[in-house]
């Protein structure tokens, strides 16, 4: 859809009906149901430009203050009466929030509270639909620019069938939001956990006497990954692993993979063995340097540079994924991190880090419940995106017309309302 208001294969309204079907009809924002009517955006719910608020004049209190990239901060004064509907101008664009109380837009967003008789949450919803990233302006920073906006032509459905489209997708973003406090729940409570089992201060039942702190290298020996290259990182097939993922995507114990090698590559990489320990040997930060993660597949992958490993014996490689992540633990990586800009650590610091070593029986069964409480999490995080999924496909559907949740009144022809 482009701001002349003719038709585009990327206008979200547009659908292919041949032949057309019946109660649809074509417009300029492709075929439509015959009681939806094309409307410009400026006669159906026009955006205003934010207003400006030095931080010096903000006081703490109740109202929102809405940013381009979100609610930021709270004013004891509102500049807007709510419902409204909020997206980004500059900064973070075409993101988009809706507001049911009183709200203070700030001048890097465009804002809606004159709905014109629709429904804002409909408003809320059709407008993230949109995305509004599409009709950016300007050759230096982007900016979105609102009357372009105003000209973009939508699809506007009777308003019963607008709050039935609202109340539909409120309804999944309640069960979405549901599984996140879920998720975050079943999180406080691994990390509760933790705390307790990894330290000897909670015992599982048939467990008892006196653990053991070893050093590292009491357990182990250390050897280096080497030979992959950011440019070789999606060279191949065979799987590997590099040093920033071990911040960045995985936790605790690697569960899929990221990059993949050329045999080539790998000829030249570190392999890695059932039950070893990958360290980041550098990072941006002392606090977070020698993350760690275990290894405990059977499948080929190879570690690359910048990565120590911690090859283990007589014990348990997914309880010290655990327990080397610890927060007692991390302070002893964090001092021995050199460095400012760029902290590293070596092997022989490593080395040197000691923990708490239970029995390898207790250690399996911790790393058990652990592990268990991981895959309830997953499950929870699989359903959640499914559900986002949905969500979306909802949207594309309930949206643009292909699906109806209102019957169309027989009287109304030709879009009018």
């Amino acid at each position: 859809m482009t701001t002349n208001h003719s038709p585009s294969s990327d206008s979200p309204f547009s659908i292919v009906h041949s032949p057309l079907k019946k109660g649809y009809k074509r417009t300029e924002v492709g075929v439509i149901p015959e009681d939806w009517r094309p409307t410009p955006i400026h006669d159906f719910a026009p955006l205003q430009r934010g207003f400006d608020l030095p931080t010096s004049l903000i006081r703490p209190g109740q109202h929102p203050v809405v940013y381009s990239n979100g609610i930021l901060r709270h004013h004891e004064h509102a500049m807007v009466k709510g419902p409204g509907v909020v997206t980004g101008r500059s900064g973070t664009i075409g993101k988009v929030h809706l507001l049911q109380e009183d709200f203070w837009p700030h001048n890097t967003t465009l804002w809606v509270t004159s709905f014109r008789g629709n429904d804002p949450t409909f408003v809320y919803y059709l407008y993230t639909y949109i995305n509004f990233v599409r009709l950016l302006s300007g050759s230096g920073v982007p900016t979105l620019n609102r009357n372009d906006v105003h000209q973009y032509v939508i699809a506007k459905p009777p308003i019963a069938e607008q709050r039935a489209i609202a109340e539909a997708l409120s309804d999944v973003d309640g069960l979405i939001t549901a599984l996140e406090k879920l998720i975050a729940k079943k999180r406080a409570i691994k990390q509760a956990a933790m705390q307790q089992l990894l330290t000897g201060k909670t015992r599982l039942p048939g467990f008892s006497g006196e653990w053991e702190t070893k050093r590292l290298e009491d357990i182990g020996h250390f050897l280096k990954g080497s030979g992959v290259t950011r440019h070789d990182a999606n060279s191949g097939r065979i799987p590997c692993v590099r040093y920033g993922e071990i911040y960045t995507t995985h936790n605790d114990y690697i569960r899929k993979f990221h990059s993949w090698i050329s045999a080539t590559v790998a000829a030249t990489a570190t392999p890695l063995e059932y039950g070893d320990i990958l360290f980041a040997g550098s990072g941006e930060t002392k606090e977070e340097i020698g993350k760690c993660v275990a290894f405990v597949t059977d499948t080929e992958v190879y570690a690359g540079g910048d990565i120590l490993i911690l090859r283990p014996r007589d014990v348990n490689s997914l309880f010290l994924g655990y327990a080397l992540n610890t927060p007692e633990v991390n302070r002893q990586k964090s001092s021995r991190g050199q460095g400012d800009a760029v902290v590293h650590i070596s092997a022989t610091a490593l080395a040197q880090v000691c923990l708490l070593l239970p029995p390898l029986e207790e250690q399996t069964a911790i790393a058990t419940v652990l592990s268990d409480m991981d895959a309830e999490i997953e499950a929870l995080e699989a359903r959640r995106d499914k559900t986002k999924q949905i969500k979306q496909g909802m949207m594309q559907q309930l949206l643009s017309g292909r699906i109806r949740l209102v019957q169309p009144d027989p009287v109304v022809r030709g879009g009018e309302q």
